[in-house]
């Protein structure tokens, strides 16, 4: 039988979705002030972000975003629609789109870049400290409920 778990792993747990939630409320709130939705930010981050070697690919950005491949798509159109992004082929793979910043999507990148690590060096430590509490909280609850790690009663 399981034990029940304390109140405070709870906790620990609440408090790091509220952590992750007020950095994602910011985001939004960021992103839309620069006349992006926040899944666009979401994108162009992620689009500049990709490893060296690593092609631009939809469903590159749809992985990294964890969305559907038309979702990304979309984006992708409202973004090149706006000036941020480009799709190219290259002459190797005809068949093969990618996708690539713009000048203007490169300066709207930086800026909002700027303003979160700003953020997140300001509130990263409370971020932070959630979820050392939450992971260590999840051992101690994984230790409590493995069979191996309890006594056993000799009757």
């Amino acid at each position: 039988m399981e034990r029940s778990l304390p109140s405070t792993d709870y906790e620990s747990i609440a408090e790091l979705r509220y952590q992750i939630r007020r950095y994602l409320r910011f985001s939004e709130e960021a992103s839309r002030a620069a006349g992006l939705e926040p899944r666009q930010y979401q994108l162009m981050l992620a689009l500049k972000g990709l490893r060296r070697g690593t092609r631009p690919r939809i469903g590159e950005l749809a992985e990294r975003l964890q969305i559907q491949h038309h979702s990304t798509v979309e984006l992708v159109n409202r973004l090149t629609a706006g000036g941020y992004v480009r799709r190219y082929q290259e002459d190797s793979d005809r068949r093969e789109v990618l996708v690539t910043l713009t000048s203007k999507g490169e300066q709207v990148l930086r800026k909002l870049f700027l303003h979160h690590r700003s953020e997140l060096r300001l509130r990263g430590p409370a971020l932070m400290s959630a979820l050392r509490r939450a992971i260590n909280a999840s051992k101690s609850a994984i230790g409590a409920n493995n069979p191996a790690s309890r006594k056993k009663k000799i009757d």
